[in-house]
């Protein structure tokens, strides 16, 4: 089999995997370029192939930086199955209509402010894309087989999210690879570590953590240093939080606690209908997840729910003590920037940053220093405390990666590191080439990943 990197090479988004064999051809994800103005534009660039030679798309799982671009290739021409776990297959039309209705906000806000080439601008895509994706969409569980031309496919858990999965690939000639999707944490929360690796003569393996090692306090010590001071002060904890993941996860810390008396049982308000309607796939999927069935659904059944914009406007109304789990996670918009601009001149509140924050957006700002952030055209000033509580990346670390890669009882031939920078993906290949028996390389866009042992 060929398999060639057309995205997720290089970078840690825009995950594309294309496979090739004498009977078949098929995408492993098919994911948007995010961040960067100079990724970005690459989601406008000609698809490489016409997209109605594909036979078929397999999704390792929802997130957009490995779902985002079907709008973009069913629109053009893709008529094949789109085939995922039944939770990711559950969670795409969340993902993808939010995704459609940015883009098409997007468009209208170059309109205004004349950033657009054409006229009027064009999105990306937009929510009736996004609809016709669901169309093509077939559910595949773990453990079992699709056949596909001379391909066999099989999905195993890879944890880091709700439904995702590591992707087997074999092959009529007994070729065979293992592309691992982006891989959990042992010691996640929700989710359940990783299943171990299929033994394959070829590993696609992501390294977006390949330099790093996480930090060894756990995440519900963590939150609790952070957001303990307000709540006996009687003050406002702010979380802005991922719709998909990330709000279920602190809802079940937040849960636990409550249950150990760690911090008082206040009011928990769930402010983001993206990721109210995420929840209840969670409860859907309960027994997916790491945890007992029953804590899951008492985590999830814990906050009140903010659905109109009217219910948001309310809750600035009400005072502490409360937590407030709202979008977006990086401060780039969402109902937390309305809850920032009422509750952030107050000390005795908190803002407290979970997650990554790129660069660009207000979450690094303030990860900088910055004390006044630019919010709808105006400079507003925070007294309230902001705290970094780098605890709950999805992503398995430098010693999980390699733990994975090396549980097989024999490494394989060829070791292809992807959806990483360049820095860490390299770093990750020393480590795994210091190890008896193991030939490794950074994957580059475009280009075959080739025998090693070919390649000299």
């Amino acid at each position: 089999m060929e398999i060639v990197p057309l995205g997720g090479a290089g970078t840690v988004t825009g995950s594309k995997f294309l496979v090739s064999g004498r009977r078949g051809r098929f995408l492993v994800d098919c994911g948007l370029f995010q961040g960067l103005k100079l990724l970005r534009e690459r989601n406008w660039a000609p698809f490489p192939i016409d997209p109605s030679e594909l036979d078929a798309v397999v999704l390792t799982h929802a997130h957009l930086d490995h779902s985002g671009y079907l709008p973009v290739l069913v629109r053009a021409g893709f008529r094949g199955p789109i085939v995922a776990t039944p939770p990711t297959a559950d969670l795409l039309p969340i993902l993808l209509s939010d995704a459609g209705r940015l883009q098409m906000e997007d468009a209208r806000w170059a309109d205004r402010k004349g950033f657009s080439k054409h006229s009027p601008a064009l999105p990306l895509f937009d929510e009736e894309d996004a609809e016709r994706v669901l169309d093509h969409v077939e559910v595949l569980s773990t453990g079992e087989d699709l056949g596909m031309g001379d391909f066999t496919i099989r999905l195993s858990g890879a944890g880091h999210l709700l439904g995702a999965a590591s992707v087997y690939v074999t092959d009529a000639g007994g070729d065979s690879t293992l592309f691992s999707g982006d891989l959990g944490r042992d010691d996640d929360p929700l989710h359940p570590p990783p299943e171990p690796r299929f033994e394959a003569r070829r590993l696609v393996m992501e390294a977006t953590y390949g330099d790093r090692s996480h930090s060894g306090e756990a995440a519900e010590d963590g939150l609790y240093g952070a957001i303990r001071p307000s709540l006996d002060r009687g003050g406002v904890v702010m979380i802005p939080s991922f719709a998909v993941g990330r709000a279920q996860t602190l809802l079940l810390l937040i849960l636990r606690l409550m249950r150990k008396g760690r911090i008082p049982r206040v009011p928990v308000f769930l402010n983001s209908p993206m990721a109210i309607r995420a929840t209840e796939v969670h409860l859907a999927h309960a027994s997916d997840l790491r945890p007992d069935p029953a804590e899951v659904e008492a985590a999830l059944s814990l906050p009140q729910q903010v659905l109109s914009v009217e219910e948001s406007k309310a809750l600035n109304r009400r005072r502490g003590p409360m937590i407030i789990v709202a979008g977006a996670g990086m401060l780039t918009g969402g109902r937390i920037l309305h809850h920032l601009k009422t509750f952030g001149k107050d000390r005795r509140n908190v803002l407290v940053l979970v997650g990554y924050q790129a660069e660009g957006t207000r979450g690094r700002e303030l990860l900088r220093g910055e004390r006044s952030l630019r919010i709808h055209g105006t400079r507003v000033p925070l007294d309230c405390r902001v705290e970094p509580l780098d605890l709950l990346s999805g992503h398995a670390d430098r010693e999980g990666l390699l733990a994975w890669a090396q549980a097989a009882p024999a490494p394989p031939a060829g070791t292809f590191l992807v959806h990483g920078e360049p820095g860490p993906a390299d770093h990750l290949r020393r480590r795994l080439e210091d190890r008896p028996g193991w030939a490794a390389a950074v994957a580059e866009e475009g280009r075959p990943l080739l025998d090693l042992d070919a390649e000299g």
